[in-house]
């Protein structure tokens, strides 16, 4: 947000040599992020005066029409004579007072003033228009002073056009709502500096009349707790807004429309209450407030035309007949508290304005400005909180401002249609500040800070209820009653009001004190083991990711899941970021299949990618969690309950490659990824994990979302933990990824402890190194095979390795032949022939018996 020092000063006594760097901490120390302080004057550099135009020659024969000026700057030029400059706006006249930078001196954008030779005049300097000096977007005319300006040639031009200003920007965090306002920084400032403010919400307004400004009806009092309105007639459509509320608007980064339209942004950024004109006689019937009906649209100011959604609140028009909604609900016209509606803006020829003052609710305008993608500068300011009792005060100052320039009649009737809900008061320990923040702070400056923030303090001597589990403090100790002012919907908890009594009080106070770090035993297992896998993939060349957690709906069959799977029971967000992906994940797959896609579309091929995360698995039954304050420790009962809810969080490892994974070059053709690939990535997972290698058990099985023909399922004594392989085409080509893409996916919380590592022996004796080529059905898996030599081989076998792979009409058809290399070692002597023959014999002979292997060539 930004605004002038100069506006503030309306609202509070600022010190009129108050510093930036002053000015700044002050905001800083209350918790306001700055992003900037800038002094207009420091924007335009040189002599910026202002002159009186003597005379103009018009310019022929160029494309467009220039004029040649004789203007008098005084003895700003240095020598008192008339200014020459060659300008092409056509807005003045002989006599007028404008703005002129002479050479010199370097306009906004670093844009440098000089004395040169154009159109065949010599031009030194400019005259100048809003945009040029920074002070809008008007580019057609340069600008020229009101008559009656008490500024006279070569007077400094800075203090004339608003130069003389500072400009504050300001970051406000979510839960703080009202400093999105002059009201609301102007009163912070105060409480800062201890200077004086001067509230412009509490100014008188009239109150609601028997008779209505305008026919309304409120059907939805929780999404709209109140609506008012007030209705002027007979105002001028061409009158301007005044210079001085196009500067303040153009300040604040707003952009000027119409004078009914400046109105409620001004009064918006003054008071923080966002509101809205209507053309009233662009509305030919009464006005219903209510949700959307699904399959209702509506076309917003913006030129889009919008799906509502049952959520979102609407203003409607019951002039015009609308089958979705029934008899007597009208057209929507306006997305409440978010943007309004083509057909009832206010347009260039509105004489009749209705203004729109209401309340609405925080966590409605959110989820709709989030679904619509619509944040509009009232919806941020709604989704944060605005003050219930500003709207006829907003009025009051809305047709005001109206009336006063523009003419027109304000009518008797007021509509205020009021269900707003008094503040309930906090019962708030007079020492749980002290407690809580380690400094002393007194039961009269609790009370002063309190008041001091509009809070309403009954401090009558009563005494805590026994249990004091219902406020976190002691029985016995003082209790203040506070209720909280209208305009700090943020303070609903005792440590809200200690957060203000430490922030008024001054953070700077508070002592910086170290926590006594708990003693440790270092990393956990399950981080060990994470760590440990992560480090294994990425020396394998691929690549961590973090994905978001959240998937869309359609994603289950993206992927192909079949009806009935427990990957189909998504947990589903009360509150998602976006609509389109409303979903927790249930594989890691999905959000990683995406990242992958993004990559392509970016140039990438050659992917290898891995992430370990969360995925959430919904508890059959869970219910809602127990609502649980914060003014004190939940219950044992509580924390079981709200856990029974929580979705169960297993901690998964997924990998995908697509592309080469052997690049080609002048040292070979490279080689593609492949189904192998993506096993030999679980078995790496499984190996850094510490599961032991004759545990492990690969087997070929049929698995969504991966090939039927080319998936395997890992296990661990006899579990399946995971499974990798080639993805289905058809997912594949939904999903907009490449021919074969393979991905693994294991649960490391499935896998069980690693056992303790013991030191290896090292035998000082040579090996024996025996190949075997074996044949079997091709649909014999090669792990089974070798799981089949290590049984029968015997304790001499130290490794078994698979190398080749060939299949033949030689061979027979539907047969293939497994290639292993054997080595044999004995820990205490040198292996004989014969016996490193027979081990080998042996271990063919269980194949053999298991899969009816014979040997190649035999």
């Amino acid at each position: 947000m930004r605004v002038s020092v100069s506006w503030l000063r309306e609202y509070v006594d600022l010190p009129t040599d108050l510093p930036a760097a002053e000015l700044e901490r002050a905001l800083v120390d209350l918790g306001i992020e700055v992003e900037s302080i800038v002094d207009l004057a420091d924007t335009v550099r040189g002599s910026l005066v202002v002159g009186e135009v003597l005379e103009i020659e018009e310019l022929t024969g160029f494309k467009k029409p220039i004029r040649f000026c004789r203007v008098d700057v005084g003895a700003a030029n240095g020598t008192g004579e008339p200014q020459e400059i060659v300008c092409g706006a056509r807005n003045f006249v002989p006599g007028d007072r404008v703005v002129v930078i002479l050479p010199g001196g370097v306009l906004p954008g670093g844009f440098a003033i000089g004395a040169r030779k154009t159109y065949g005049r010599n031009s030194n300097g400019m005259i100048c228009s809003e945009r040029e000096l920074g002070l809008g977007d008007d580019h057609d005319g340069i600008v020229v002073l009101p008559e009656g300006a008490a500024a006279k040639p070569g007077d400094d031009a800075r203090p004339v056009v608003g130069l003389d200003d500072v400009v504050v920007e300001v970051e406000i965090t979510p839960d703080r709502g009202y400093q999105m306002s002059l009201r609301g920084l102007a009163r912070e400032l105060a409480h800062a500096l201890g200077v004086s403010f001067r509230d412009p919400g509490l100014v008188p307004a009239p109150a609601g009349t028997a008779a209505p400004a305008y026919p309304v009806e409120v059907r939805d009092t929780v999404g709209c707790d109140r609506f008012a309105a007030r209705l002027v007639r007979g105002v001028d459509p061409a009158a301007p807004s005044p210079d001085w509320m196009q500067r303040r608007l153009t300040l604040a980064g707003i952009r000027t429309i119409s004078l009914p339209v400046d109105i409620t942004n001004y009064v918006m950024l003054e008071l923080g209450q966002p509101m809205h004109a209507f053309d009233a006689d662009r509305i030919t019937g009464a006005l219903v407030v209510r949700r959307a009906e699904a399959g209702e649209k509506l076309s917003t100011l913006d030129g889009v035309t919008r799906a509502l959604a049952p959520e979102d609140m609407v203003i409607c028009d019951t002039g015009s007949p609308n089958p979705l909604a029934g008899e007597g609900s009208g057209v929507p016209i306006s997305l409440a508290a978010v943007m309004g509606g083509e057909t009832s803006e206010v347009v260039s020829g509105t004489v009749n304005v209705l203004f729109e003052a209401a309340h609405w609710d925080p966590v409605m305008v959110g989820r709709t400005a989030r679904r619509h993608k619509l944040f509009s500068e009232a919806a941020k300011r709604w989704e944060r909180g605005v003050d219930p009792a500003l709207p006829l005060v907003a009025l009051e100052r809305a047709v005001r401002l109206l009336t006063e320039y523009a003419g027109g009649a304000v009518a008797d009737e007021v509509l205020d249609i009021d269900h707003v809900a008094p503040r309930t008061p906090v019962v708030l320990p007079v020492d749980l500040a002290t407690r809580r923040v380690g400094v002393e702070y007194s039961p009269a400056r609790v009370v002063a800070l309190l008041e001091q923030v509009g809070c309403t303090v009954a401090r009558g001597g009563d005494r805590l209820a026994e249990d004091p589990g219902e406020v976190g403090a002691v029985a016995g100790v003082e209790a203040l009653g506070v209720t909280p002012p209208t305009w700090r919907p943020d303070l609903t908890d005792p440590a809200d009001l200690v957060e203000e009594v430490a922030r008024l009080d001054g953070y700077d106070k508070v002592p910086s004190v170290l926590p006594t770090a708990p003693p440790g035993r270092g990393l956990t297992v399950r981080q060990r083991r994470h760590r440990a896998v992560s480090r294994s993939l990425a020396e394998r060349g691929f690549v961590e990711v973090l994905a978001h957690p959240f998937v869309s709906a359609e994603l289950a069959d993206q992927l192909g899941l079949p009806d009935g799977d427990l990957r189909r029971q998504a947990v589903r967000l009360a509150n998602p970021l976006s609509e389109e992906e409303p979903l927790l994940r249930t594989t890691l797959l999905g959000p990683l299949l995406g990242i992958v896609r993004r990559n392509l579309g970016r140039g990438l091929r050659d992917l290898a990618l891995y992430e370990i995360g969360a995925v959430f698995r919904a508890r059959p039954g869970a219910g809602r969690p127990p609502v649980m304050g914060v003014d004190r420790r939940p219950t044992d009962e509580e924390f079981a309950a709200a856990d029974a809810v929580v979705p169960d969080q297993p901690r998964h490892v997924a990998a995908v490659l697509t592309g080469d994974v052997e690049p080609a070059g002048w040292w070979g053709a490279g080689r593609a990824a492949g189904w192998a690939d993506a096993v030999e990535a679980g078995r790496a997972v499984l190996a850094a994990a510490g599961v032991p290698q004759d545990t492990i058990e690969v087997r070929a099985v049929e698995h969504a979302p991966w090939h039927p023909g080319r998936c395997a399922a890992l296990l661990v004594d006899g579990t399946v933990v995971g499974h990798a392989g080639e993805l289905h085409p058809t997912v594949l080509a939904t999903l907009e990824l490449p021919r074969r893409t393979s991905a693994m996916e294991l649960d490391l919380d499935a896998l069980p402890e690693a056992p303790v590592a013991l030191a290896p022996t090292v035998s000082g004796f040579p090996p024996a190194l025996i190949d075997v080529a074996l044949v079997v059905d091709e649909s014999v898996p090669a792990e089974a095979v070798r799981q089949a030599l290590t049984e029968g081989a015997g304790d001499l076998l130290e490794s078994v390795r698979l190398f080749d792979v060939y299949a033949s009409e030689q061979l027979g058809a539907g047969r293939k032949s497994l290639a292993y290399k054997l080595t044999f070692r004995a820990p205490d002597r040198t292996l004989t022939v014969d016996e490193a023959v027979a081990a080998r014999d042996a271990a063919v002979a269980r194949a053999a018996e298991r899969f009816d292997a014979t040997l190649r060539g035999a």
